[in-house]
């Protein structure tokens, strides 16, 4: 069984990175009546996200993003579509740790060892919560002032949306709203299954 340690681990990470940006997304197209593009096909032609939507399709939940809005119709799942927080690959890769690293390690934590198994297991559940964390089960969403708060899909997880009357920021109600401490929405996009939120920095995963 071969072992990595974490600081080997961190000095991959800017190779890791820059493979799944490079990655091409690809799922399969649905079938909707009003004709309208799925989260994943917008998702495919965004190429300023597409480090967040190489990450989402690695993972079950993908396929939600791919089904029609008529998935609501099962328990548990969201009942009016899913409502898409999307960092642009900038805001990722401004990450001082990225999505699948996790949290910083102890300072005693530096040199332990683990197997390759557990690395993808653990960088598999950090992506996992990641990509969570940037997903409302619910949509369309409403900013009522001055602030609206929401849940996303990781558990005890919410994001705060602030509404501003401020002038000069946009005719849209969504171009008037920073999302926690100050991330703005810079696009909203209409999908058969939900909305896509383009914003310019990323949900933390803590609480």
């Amino acid at each position: 069984m071969q072992f990595l340690s974490f600081s080997i681990i961190l000095s991959l990470a800017p190779y890791f990175l820059s493979a799944i940006a490079d990655q091409k997304p690809f799922h399969k197209p649905i079938t909707n009546n009003n004709n309208m593009p799925s989260l994943a096909d917008l998702l495919t032609i965004e190429s300023s996200a597409s480090i967040f939507y190489s990450y989402a399709r690695e993972l079950a939940l993908s396929e939600f993003l791919s089904e029609p809005a008529s998935f609501a119709e099962t328990p548990g799942r969201a009942r009016n579509g899913l409502s898409l927080l999307v960092p642009t690959n900038k805001a990722v890769m401004a990450l001082a740790r990225k999505p699948h690293q996790g949290p910083s390690p102890k300072d005693n934590d530096e040199d332990i060892t683990i197997s390759e198994e557990e690395f993808y297991k653990k960088s598999k559940d950090n992506v996992q919560r990641w990509v969570e964390a940037h997903i409302i089960p619910n949509s369309p969403l409403t900013y009522p002032a001055p602030t609206t708060t929401y849940d996303t899909l990781l558990q005890g997880k919410s994001v705060s949306l602030t509404s501003s009357s401020g002038d000069g920021q946009g005719n849209e109600d969504w171009q008037r709203v920073t999302i926690d401490d100050g991330i703005r929405i810079l696009s909203m996009k209409q999908a058969s299954n939900g909305v896509l939120y383009l914003i310019d920095g990323t949900i933390s995963v803590n609480s």
